[in-house]
């Protein structure tokens, strides 16, 4: 693909669509591949999205493997699924013998395990095989799911001419050199080397001399989420994946992290949707209820603890109905409250910036929350005062009922998420339905409770 074109933005139309359809239909080959190749092969896979199955599998066929391998990779998961049913074994291993270990694995992993081990049987070059195996066995939650084992390595014991040559051979199996990495003889990492301190070393001096011993790593069954947190806070393009005895394994690259990044946003969003497996648009309307309607049967049992408490306190409502107008508004400011509470702190906690002891962090929530429900509560007052004609008591305790339950359900919104975390639960079950249904239920029963302390029945 031409060099120049990489940077110009892409726009999927329906008229590219049409084009690459017209010619598929008409058996315009080199017309096909010109137009395709004008284009980086993300693109050409939102393109074959967009097409049926067999115009699909049309243009992989046409295209060559070094192109049509980096294609499957980027295209939909769906239609991923549907084109490697399309492919054989032997066309699968064809394909993954251009692709990097760590893409290779996930496209492996994706298939039923018989399949698996076909697709594995057929791949020809050993070394291959054998990394793609051994990735494989790692969980894909960890460092060394997510690990590729190209990269370039030189022993401290070489010096700096014999070093140079070595990575040139290195380099051809690596398709970005982000960092060259030294072990010593039993492939310990041991540091990493600067390419300026490389090129200015005098050609006889030993790597042992001018590597940086000072290089961060993981363990190669760190969680996923760990590794993520550590690149992004010391700004790292690519990190070394070491075993328990600090031998080199392979590396992560920044590509790889931002797929994960991006994977549990979306599940962190879906959690707070109130959806409670990872599911697509398209899915079927089964999986599509098991993931929704845990939480949708929660909300309804919360609707009816509201009911029975609003039912519990039917003397107040008897003599002072103008109650019942403000219970709209008392449910949606616990909600939002506490879903505003517990999202920061969710945050925090993805980002490692939650510190300090928990009761310093209720004690700041609870002033914040006295602060805003003051605030609340003062145009509250004027609006029920000026607007509902409401008696001065009655406006005094919807005031009051609001600073109590905005400050609850703060302090509520900040500590379950950090109990969860610490349960080791995922926290951002709690900035959903969860935390809005329990805020709904207390920030009722806090409304009439006051109400009748106040008024007296």
């Amino acid at each position: 693909m031409a060099e120049e074109l990489d940077n110009i933005q892409f726009e999927l139309t329906d008229e590219l669509i049409n084009r690459v359809e017209r010619h598929i239909e008409l058996k315009e080959d080199k017309a096909l591949h010109k137009l395709l190749m004008e284009f980086h092969y993300a693109d050409i896979a939102e393109i074959l999205d967009e097409l049926n199955l067999d115009d699909a599998m049309y243009v992989i066929k046409l295209l060559d493997s070094d192109t049509t391998a980096d294609i499957i990779m980027e295209l939909d998961e769906d239609s991923r699924e549907k084109v490697l049913k399309n492919l054989s074994s032997k066309e699968i291993a064809d394909e993954i013998g251009e692709l990097d270990t760590d893409d290779a694995a996930d496209i492996i992993s994706e298939l039923p395990e018989e399949r698996q081990l076909e697709v594995i049987s057929h791949i020809e070059d050993e070394d291959h095989k054998a990394e793609i195996k051994e990735l494989l066995a790692y969980h894909e939650d960890t460092a060394g799911g997510l690990m590729a084992k190209e990269l370039v390595k030189v022993y401290d014991t070489w010096t700096v001419a014999g070093c140079l040559r070595r990575i040139r051979g290195q380099a051809k199996e690596v398709t970005r050199v982000h960092s060259i990495y030294v072990v010593d003889k039993k492939d310990k990492l041991v540091g990493r080397l600067s390419l300026k301190d490389l090129i200015v070393a005098k050609s006889d001096q030993k790597i042992a001399d001018i590597y940086i011993s000072n290089v961060d790593s993981v363990n190669v069954h760190d969680d996923a989420e760990d590794v993520v947190k550590i690149m992004q806070k010391y700004d790292l393009e690519a990190i070394p994946v070491v075993d328990n005895n600090q031998k080199l394994l392979g590396r992560i690259t920044i590509d790889d992290i931002v797929d994960v990044m991006k994977e549990e946003a979306e599940k962190d969003y879906q959690l707070a949707a109130g959806i409670t497996s990872d599911v697509e648009a398209d899915d079927s309307i089964w999986v599509l209820t098991k993931a929704r309607l845990p939480w949708l049967l929660i909300g309804m049992f919360g609707g009816i603890g509201a009911a029975t408490i609003i039912t519990n306190f039917q003397s107040v409502l008897n003599n002072y109905k103008i109650l019942l107008s403000f219970v709209p508004l008392i449910q949606a400011t616990a909600g939002n409250v506490g879903v505003q509470s517990s999202a920061i702190v969710v945050q925090g906690l993805a980002n490692d910036t939650i510190k300090g002891e928990i009761l310093k962090r209720l004690f700041k929530e609870f002033i914040l929350g006295l602060v805003n429900g003051i605030a609340i509560a003062l145009v509250v007052l004027v609006i029920s005062h000026f607007f509902f004609h409401t008696p001065y008591l009655v406006s005094a305790t919807i005031g009051i009922a609001l600073i109590t339950v905005i400050i609850i359900a703060a302090l509520i919104g900040t500590f379950i998420p950090i109990f969860l975390d610490k349960r080791g639960i995922d926290p951002a079950v709690a900035t959903g339905p969860f935390i809005t249904t329990s805020n709904d239920i207390f920030g009722i029963l806090l409304y009439f409770v006051i109400a009748k302390l106040i008024l007296g029945f």
